[in-house]
C-alpha cells in the first residue's frame, strides 16, 4: 500500500462537463427495483447502496476501496502502526486474495505463510466474492481470538489449512544491528508515520558501535505505507536531489519530493536488498537510490506497484481509498506493473560450504588461549549469513566496495 494522508476530497480543476448518462441510471434504478422486489431474501435499501459504492470502486483498480466506519479506523491504526491481526499485507492478483507480505515477527510470519499464497477462505467464508477491505475485516479481531485459514501456495497440489491466533500487531518498522564490525543492517518492515525517525535514530545507535564502513538496508517483503515515510527513508541517505514525482489528473496530485541536506549517512557504502514482496513506498526508495546511484540493488524484481492512494474521509464516518495518481522515480520511470529490476540479480537460498576433509585450527588445540570476543554472537550471525544467501552477498559486496574504495584513494 502507498497512501496519502487523510485528506478531504480534491477539488476538480474545472466543473465536469459530462452530462450524467440518464439511460444507465434508468438501469440502475430497474436492477435495484427488482433485487427489492424479487430477490430470495429482504435486503435493505441501505445495504444496496453499500455494495453498489463498493462495486463501484473496487472494480476500478485492486486498491480503491470504500471504507465503512470499521474498516475506515482500521486503514488508520494500520498507519499508525498498532492493530489486532495476524500481520499480513494483501493484495487482489487475478481476482484471488493473495499474501504480498507477512510482517516480520507476527503470528503469520511465524507460521511460514509467505508472499505469493494464495488465500482461499478465513475461517468459514471462502474468498471468492470478497473485496479486499472485506477480508481485511475478516482478518481483523480480538487479540486471542482464533483465524483459521487455508491457502494455496504455488508448486503444492493441496491446500494448507492453519489456525492462528491474533496478535496486537505492534509494528515497530525499523530493526538494526551490527553484522561485522564495521557493517550494519538496517530492516524496515513497513513504512509508517514515524519510519523515517526510526531510521535515522538506528543510524546513530550503530555509529556509536564505530565507524560505518558499510550498510545494507533490507526492504524484502516490504509492503509499502506512508508515501511521506518512503521520502524521508531515502532522504536519510541522500544529500540532494529528487527522491519521487507523482502525476494524476487533478492539480493537488501533481507533486515532488526532493532530499534534503541534512543527511544521515551520506557516505557510507549502501547495498539495498529487494525482492518480490518489495512494494510500493519500499519501491519508490529503491528506485530513488538506484537512479542517483546512491546505493546497489541487490536481489530479485519487487512487486510492481506504481500508485498513489489518497484517503477521503466522508461526511458520514466512513471514507474512500482512491487511487488518484502514478509515482514515477528521479529518472522518469514508472514502476507500475514493473517493478525494480536489482543492478545485482541474487535469488534467495542458502550458502552450503563444502570442504575436502576436516582441518586442524587453533581452536581445536588443547588448552588454547580463548578470544576475548563473543563466540556464541559470532557463531549465530555466522549461520544466519548460511541461511540467507542474498544477506551474504550483500556484505560481502560492501567488503568488496571498500577494497576497491582504498585501493583508488
Amino acid at each position: 500500500m502507498l497512501s496519502l494522508p487523510l485528506a478531504a476530497p480534491p477539488a476538480l480543476a474545472t466543473p465536469v462537463a459530462d452530462e450524467l448518462p440518464l439511460e444507465d441510471i434508468q438501469t440502475f434504478a430497474e436492477v435495484f427495483e427488482r433485487i427489492k422486489r424479487a430477490y430470495v431474501n429482504d435486503v435493505d435499501d441501505r445495504t444496496l447502496l453499500r455494495n453498489a459504492m463498493r462495486g463501484m470502486l473496487s472494480e476500478l483498480d485492486p486498491h480503491s476501496a470504500y471504507l465503512d466506519r470499521d474498516e475506515f479506523r482500521s486503514l488508520r491504526e494500520t498507519t499508525d502502526g498498532a492493530f489486532g491481526g495476524i500481520g499480513i499485507e494483501v493484495g487482489l492478483e487475478n481476482g484471488q486474495l493473495t499474501i504480498i507480505t507477512p510482517i516480520d515477527d507476527t503470528p503469520a510470519s511465524r507460521a511460514g505463510l509467505q508472499a505469493r499464497d494464495t488465500i482461499l477462505s478465513i475461517d468459514d467464508t471462502s474468498t471468492e466474492r470478497l473485496s479486499l477491505q472485506e477480508a481485511v475485516t475478516l482478518m481483523r479481531g480480538e487479540p486471542g481470538s482464533t483465524i483459521r485459514m487455508t491457502i494455496q501456495r504455488r508448486g503444492e497440489d493441496a491446500p494448507r489449512t492453519l489456525n492462528l491466533v491474533r496478535e496486537v500487531i505492534r509494528t515497530e518498522s525499523v530493526r538494526s544491528e551490527l553484522l561485522e564490525t564495521g557493517y550494519g543492517y538496517l530492516r524496515i518492515s513497513q513504512f509508517q508515520n514515524r519510519t523515517g525517525d526510526q531510521v535515522t535514530n538506528a543510524i546513530r545507535r550503530l555509529e556509536r558501535e564505530g565507524p560505518l564502513r558499510g550498510l545494507v538496508l533490507d526492504l524484502r517483503n516490504n509492503p509499502g505505507g506512508v508515501l511521506q515515510a518512503a521520502v524521508a527513508v531515502a532522504d536519510a541517505f541522500l544529500e540532494g536531489g529528487l527522491v519521487v514525482y507523482t502525476e494524476g489528473r487533478l492539480p493537488d496530485t501533481q507533486m515532488r519530493f526532493s532530499a534534503s541536506r541534512e543527511t544521515a549517512a551520506p557516505d557510507v557504502p549502501l547495498v539495498v536488498l529487494i525482492n518480490g514482496g518489495s512494494a510500493s513506498a519500499a519501491e519508490i526508495v529503491a528506485g530513488a537510490l538506484q537512479d542517483q546511484r546512491r546505493a546497489v540493488i541487490m536481489g530479485t524484481e519487487s512487486f510492481g506497484k506504481g500508485s498513489v492512494q489518497q484517503v477521503m474521509p466522508l461526511g458520514n464516518g466512513e471514507g474512500l481509498k482512491l487511487t488518484t495518481a502514478l509515482y514515477f522515480t528521479p529518472n522518469g520511470r514508472s514502476i507500475q506493473a514493473l517493478g525494480i529490476e536489482p543492478d545485482v540479480a541474487v535469488v534467495h537460498g542458502r550458502v552450503e560450504v563444502t570442504e575436502t576433509g576436516r582441518q586442524l585450527r587453533e581452536a581445536d588445540l588443547e588448552g588454547h588461549l580463548r578470544s576475548r570476543d563473543e563466540p556464541r554472537l559470532r557463531r549465530e550471525m555466522a549461520e544466519r549469513l548460511r541461511e540467507d544467501y542474498q544477506l551474504s552477498e550483500a556484505l560481502n559486496l560492501l567488503k568488496a566496495l571498500n577494497v576497491v574504495g582504498q585501493r583508488t584513494r
